[in-house]
């Protein structure tokens, strides 16, 4: 079991838990605005019209006092849409079944697609596939925001092309229509599995009535060109007619009842203990500057079942902790940095855990705070590049399941070796702390200044000092806001900011819908260059 030296009575300790709290605080400001979707205006006539919103179509298709596991809730942050990009995603649990669960927020411009909202279905449906997890879409959309066609019409043909493979991989789709879902849109629940319509407010054509009679002549009202209950009678695409929306989420929740759905994974454990330090002192651990190092193990003792860890070369390469573990009845391998810099030791024990783990197909868990490979003469000469590409080819031909957690620094190749997101961690999240660039703020600017005052050297010029303050300085702040977690999550580079103590609750969702598909290794690794 770990032992744990964290004395929250500390003035170290409070001041970290004060600066990890005044950031939950900013993040559920932004949390609140994807809550609060078009504002009280477009809220107010959505309900006028006796309709419910995307939350709540959401809850009532979970089963009761079932988790939510809302995903890229901070979609958009900092663009010009709206922070969730008019879309909520996640994973919840339908009549015992995970589902992946999108839902169009019509108080957005009607629910309209954004390409912010393009991705974060995109990343949806990527989970989907990755996990095994049927796809329930609650669409109520219409079609493609215009003004940014240029953006959205040929990358958004891949939603299409995701619904019909996913049916062919025996994974479900099914739609749920609340309102439009028109042009290019009709194809989503053209291409869905089950098809449940509202009667009266369902519209599913091609072509509306202005555009029908511009390219035939022809006059047409709504219903007969795409109503519900047209499409239940005669064209058929409705499978089933629902008198309202709660009608629709009955008849949803009875589809996949239906569904005769089983987990290809392993059970967990199902007798496992809650970890033996309290999780609430996870505020606390990480400093509110990340050159300063912390133990991860203090973080692992108050994620895993038990705080049972079976460190593996625990004298070898200090500067990352491996170990197998338990969470939430899962067997789990950890990585975990610990002091922030990447030797080649650390490297080769990283290569070797994860082969370990794909010989006994165990899912591996990344916990990031790493500045990096270690750079310079004598590291370079001991062969940290060959070193540090057995790590990242290990990573990206390993096959077992990863999670990764951002918890403090993320910078450079370090990202790359602990399975950042160009490396298909099956879930990826990011504690309020985290930060993720090429390098670190001062580090990036002061290359800059280097390379900028040689090349005035080179030129014979004298080099402007003033200006290269000034440089330094606007090269910093736009690094370190670039480098910050709503910015990242905005941009949709991980699945959500989770409070820390959020962390194994999280992970054990996670770790539930992987399990949904298979778990299996693989020996089948790329040339490492010894």
């Amino acid at each position: 079991m770990l032992r744990s030296s964290v004395d929250p009575g500390t003035a170290e300790f409070q001041a970290n838990r004060e600066g990890m709290l005044a950031r939950l605080t900013e993040i559920a400001a932004e949390h609140a605005k994807a809550v609060a979707g078009g504002g009280a205006k477009y809220l107010a006539r959505h309900r006028e019209r006796g309709k419910l919103t995307a939350r709540e179509r959401v809850e009532l298709l979970l089963d009761p006092d079932s988790p939510f596991l809302e995903l890229s809730p901070l979609a958009a942050w900092g663009t010009d849409f709206a922070v969730g990009a008019s879309l909520v995603t996640g994973i919840g649990v339908v009549e015992g079944v995970e589902c992946l669960v999108n839902a169009n927020d019509p108080t957005v411009k009607g629910g309209a697609i954004n390409p912010w909202g393009m991705r974060k279905g995109f990343r949806a449906a990527d989970i989907a596939a990755q996990n095994r997890l049927p796809t329930i879409n609650l669409v109520e959309s219409g079609g493609a925001d215009l003004p940014t066609q240029k953006e959205i019409f040929i990358p958004g043909g891949r939603t299409f092309r995701d619904l019909t493979r996913s049916s062919a991989a025996k994974i479900p789709t099914i739609a749920l229509v609340f309102g439009n879902s028109t042009a290019g849109g009709a194809y989503l629940p053209g291409m869905s599995d089950h098809v449940v319509m509202v009667r009266e407010r369902a519209k599913v054509f091609l072509g509306g009535p202005p555009l029908v009679k511009m390219a035939t002549g022809e006059d047409a009202d709504d219903e007969s060109l795409g109503g519900a209950e047209m499409h239940a009678r005669v064209s058929g695409l409705a499978d089933h007619l629902a008198e309202d929306e709660r009608d629709a989420i009955r008849l949803g929740r009875r589809v996949v009842a239906r569904l005769n759905w089983r987990k290809h994974g392993p059970a967990p454990a199902t007798d496992y203990a809650e970890p033996v330090h309290d999780p609430e002192e996870l505020l606390g651990i990480v400093p509110t500057d990340l050159k300063v190092p912390f133990d991860p193990r203090e973080v692992i003792a108050r994620i895993i079942d038990g705080s049972d860890f079976d460190e593996v070369k625990p004298l070898y390469g200090t500067s990352l902790v491996t170990g197998w573990a338990q969470l939430h009845g899962y067997p789990i391998g950890i990585l975990a940095n610990a002091s922030g810099v990447l030797f080649s030791e650390e490297a080769q024990k990283a290569t070797q855990f994860i082969q370990l783990a794909n010989q006994t197909d165990t899912p591996l868990l990344f916990l990031h705070n790493t500045t990096g490979y270690m750079v310079g003469k004598e590291y370079e000469q001991g062969g940290i590049i060959k070193h540090g590409a057995m790590m990242i080819n290990a990573v990206s031909n390993s096959r077992v399941p990863h999670l990764s957690v951002l918890v403090g620094a993320s910078y450079g190749a370090g990202h790359y070796g602990m399975c950042g997101r160009a490396y298909d961690p099956r879930f990826l999240f990011a504690w309020p702390s985290a930060k993720s660039a090429v390098m670190g703020p001062a580090q990036l600017a002061g290359v800059l200044s280097i390379v900028m005052r040689q090349g005035a050297e080179r030129r014979g010029q004298p080099y402007n000092e003033e200006h290269d303050a000034a440089m330094r300085a606007m090269v910093e702040g736009q690094v370190e806001a670039e480098s910050l977690p709503m910015f990242l999550s905005g941009m949709l580079y991980d699945d959500g900011i989770i409070d820390p103590r959020d962390t194994r609750t999280v992970l054990g969702l996670s770790l539930s819908a992987i399990h949904s598909g298979p778990v299996e290794g693989t020996t089948a690794f790329g040339v490492f260059r010894m």
